[in-house]
Order: structure tokens, then sequence, then C-alpha cells
């Protein structure tokens, strides 16, 4: 989870990812901390901004070498337990 201005933290809801919503959409259910207050909000995406959005997490990654246990692109990401999401 990461801080942001204020003590605010923000980071992908525990135990959910990213998934298909109505209308062609992307839901990436979030996890949102302020003090005093926990609550669940989710980014949706259209797949265009999806794309921008990975195009723009990759280029700030830059030359940072990924880690060996990271998925690759585009496959399905399993977790521990069998569960399969993307």
């Amino acid at each position: 989870m990461s801080e942001v201005t204020g003590g605010w933290q923000v980071g992908p809801a525990p135990g959910r990812g990213l998934l298909p919503a109505k209308g062609g959409l992307l839901e990436l259910p979030l996890h949102v901390l302020r003090p005093g207050r926990a609550s669940l909000a989710s980014l949706v995406l259209t797949v265009v901004e999806a794309e921008q959005f990975h195009a723009a997490l990759c280029y700030a990654l830059g030359d940072e070498p990924a880690p060996e246990d990271a998925p690759e692109c585009r496959q399905p990401v399993r977790y521990p337990g069998g569960r399969q999401k993307y």
C-alpha cells in the first residue's frame, strides 16, 4: 500500500484482482485508508485507458529490471491456492 498526501494510503484491495465490468470496462478494486477510516473504491478504465496506464507504468519503470517472480505481460497471474486472476 502506498502513502499519499495527508496520511491517505491507496493500494490493491486484498484478495481482489482486476475484474471485467459492464460495457467492456475494467475494474480494479482499491483499498483506501485515511486517518480513522478505511473504504473500498474502484478504478474503472476503458480498454484504451488501461492500455495508456500500462504504457505509462512501463515507461515509469524504465530500465528497472523486472523481479524474477513477476508475471509475464498479458499472461494470467496465478495466486497461492490455484486461483487465477488477470
